[in-house]
């Protein structure tokens, strides 16, 4: 059972659960930190809900560099793990992480419900500020009146005033719109409202 065979399955039961809902775009590979890891499928609408997925094949190697960024910046995570790898995940990830185990049977590969997702107890506004491209977080701050003195600098910069100038609910909330509603993402999707 190989990484793809769980995403396909994994990628149509969170289609056909928001289908009706014109609220969420899902996001194969939503890049953090700028492309310093990815999440491999992110549901994007009243949070940004993460799944990481660890075949059988795979090791969880990199899993814990993983908890540390998902983190600072998801609302919710789910790890989608292989049956082999079951054991080591539920040490080493957060409570509040869920799990589903991925198992292949008859020929098909059933995902099954190990533990239930809680909302991330403690995101980090400027990693979550970080998921904005340069001109978008540019575009916030001109439009709030706060893009002086930062329009030339490092983006680092410029994520720290956006940070500085607003509530987290406000921040998660923007970042959340502009991540539905990115127009040129590697898959062209139509725009979603950002209410929520």
């Amino acid at each position: 059972m190989r990484d793809a065979d769980v995403r396909r399955v994994l990628r149509a039961e969170i289609d056909a659960a928001h289908a009706a809902d014109h609220d969420t775009r899902v996001v194969e590979e939503l890049a953090l930190e700028h492309g310093t890891s990815r999440v491999d499928i992110a549901v994007i609408n009243g949070e940004i809900h993460g799944y990481e997925i660890k075949s059988e094949r795979d090791t969880l190697e990199r899993l814990p560099k993983q908890i540390e960024l998902y983190s600072l910046v998801l609302d919710k995570v789910t790890l989608v793990v292989g049956a082999r790898h079951l054991s080591h995940a539920q040490e080493i990830i957060p409570p509040w992480w869920g799990i589903r185990v991925a198992e292949l049977r008859g020929g098909s590969v059933v995902l099954s419900p190990e533990r239930s997702e809680e909302v991330n107890p403690s995101p980090d506004a400027l990693t979550i500020a970080m998921l904005l491209w340069r001109e978008e977080a540019l575009e916030e701050l001109e439009a709030r009146g706060l893009a002086r003195g930062v329009r030339s600098k490092p983006r680092r910069a410029v994520y720290e005033r956006l940070v500085s100038g607003m509530s987290l609910p406000d921040l998660r909330h923007l970042v959340r719109c502009r991540l539905k509603n990115r127009a040129n993402w590697r898959v062209a999707e139509p725009l979603v409202s950002c209410g929520d």
